[in-house]
């Protein structure tokens, strides 16, 4: 069930086959899934939401559309309301759909086409938040204070119809212009706001280049690093308040999944002041390592090698499930708040789980047994497929890598030098934006360096610079 361009010997094949990645869906699952596209899923319990103008902000061409916003200023505050797509309303708990979801855990991208974690008929048809169709959802909606934080969250099962599909690039354009869709026009002062209460309870975020693998033109591929603009950050906002809202729901109840990660060790803080040291950024006293980042500016080859030395400070993510009694740990350090996955149920399994548990229990209903049964297994499901999407997602990057620079063994480039050790150091070239490794001695963090390819290997997807 993939989609696939680009020209055959520089396809991803190879690695569909290395890491097993499931060609079709089984035909009793995809019997399911037509099936729950055929019946009627109604309005009988559901809110009436169609009457809201929702639209969505997606990258360029998705179909698999998770999530409809409209944002609104009311008073001196805001009132923002956000439909996720309902899978509930479609998957039979202890199917065949069921029990294959289970096993894929979310949605794979590779340049060549997805391997999607639910049949396309549902993940870009009748269950997707495709504008001016009308949706099953599951509607939260939150009137925030002045600052930004809410006051009051509701959230139930609904009928909804966006109105309209946009893109980040698209947005972003918009607001520059000064011509927003009035959906989205408050977006960015809750935006910021919201940012602004993240760094205040001390959330770390990394800037670190983004390289996509997009089409050339010419049949096979080429990386862009995609800048991430202010709309992609202010749309994931609202995204991380559903999530945090959601998290907060669950522990009052003692019953759910969180997305969880220790805190950061005193000796990790003190490794990136030493670090920050060592790359001539000051760092003032009082100043917590979540506003030192924040910042900074990404473009500067000091704070990249900083932002790559302060992943030591979110090492541990994890997934903790609990019922009866509270989890020991049950925030998510990187965020400096506890928090769930609840905003992506087309593209991730534990979405749909965590979704009913918020809606039993606001509800004041009991979790159903399904439910309750399935929670202790949602780590482990979870743990292994994200294992999995990060290893598919480096092998493609260091294939196209690979393909990018086979001509060019011999050349030099320019690079930044982000982390070193005794044996060489991770580099970083702009043009074409690789991230690969750089043999060499004292190879100073943070400085610009003129470095040779020596090894472009598509076969071994292996790509190696000598320092000048």
């Amino acid at each position: 069930m993939v989609i696939r361009t680009g020209r055959a010997d520089l396809d991803f094949g190879g690695i569909r086959t290395e890491f097993g990645l499931p060609e079709e869906f089984p035909a009793a699952a995809l019997a399911e899934a037509q099936a729950a596209v055929s019946g009627d899923v109604g309005r009988e319990g559901r809110e009436d939401a169609t009457a809201l103008p929702l639209v969505t902000i997606d990258p360029p061409g998705a179909k698999d559309l998770d999530q409809a916003l409209l944002v609104e200023r009311v008073g001196t505050g805001f009132r923002v309301h956000y439909a996720i797509a309902d899978l509930g309303a479609f998957v039979v708990p202890g199917g065949a759909l069921d029990t294959e979801v289970r096993k894929r855990g979310q949605t794979l991208y590779l340049p060549d086409g997805n391997v999607p974690l639910h049949p396309p008929v549902l993940s870009e048809g009748a269950a997707s938040l495709l504008p001016g169709q009308t949706r099953p959802a599951v509607l939260w909606t939150f009137d925030c204070g002045p600052d930004g934080e809410p006051v009051e969250v509701r959230v139930r099962r609904a009928v909804v119809r966006s109105t309209a599909q946009f893109d980040y690039e698209g947005v972003q354009a918009s607001f520059d212009a000064g011509t927003p869709h009035p959906s989205i026009e408050a977006l960015p002062d809750f935006g910021r706001l919201r940012r602004e209460r993240a760094a205040d309870r001390g959330a770390v975020e990394l800037q670190l280049p983004e390289q996509e693998i997009v089409p050339n033109g010419d049949g096979d591929w080429k990386l862009v690093v995609r800048p991430r603009a202010d709309v992609d950050s202010w749309n994931a906002e609202i995204s991380l308040l559903t999530g945090m809202a959601a998290a907060k729901i669950m522990l009052t109840a003692k019953v759910g999944v969180l997305r969880t990660l220790p805190d950061a060790d005193d000796g990790a803080v003190d490794a990136l002041r030493r670090s920050a040291h060592a790359l001539g950024v000051p760092w003032p006293e009082g100043v917590t390592p979540s506003r030192l980042l924040a910042g900074l500016d990404p473009s500067r080859p000091e704070a990249l090698a900083l932002f790559v030395d302060a992943t030591r400070l979110l090492r541990g993510a994890g997934y903790t499930a609990f019922n009866g009694e509270l989890p020991s740990i049950s925030t998510h350090a990187g965020l400096a708040a506890p928090y769930t996955h609840v905003t992506a149920p087309l593209r991730r399994l534990v979405d749909r789980f965590t979704t009913e548990v918020c809606l039993a229990v606001t509800a004041g209903q009991e979790v159903p047994e399904w439910l309750a049964k399935a929670l202790p297994l949602l780590p482990g499901l979870m743990g292994g497929s994200d294992a999995l999407a990060s290893k598919v997602d480096r092998a493609c990057l260091d294939q196209v890598e690979a393909w990018v620079l086979a001509d060019r063994v011999g050349h030099e480039f320019e690079a930044i030098v982000l982390r070193a050790d005794a044996n060489g150091a991770d580099v970083f070239v702009a043009q074409p934006p690789v991230m690969g490794r750089c043999t060499g001695e004292n190879l100073p963090e943070g400085e610009r360096v003129a470095v040779r390819l020596v090894e472009a290997d598509p076969e071994r997807r292996k790509v190696v610079f000598e320092r000048l």
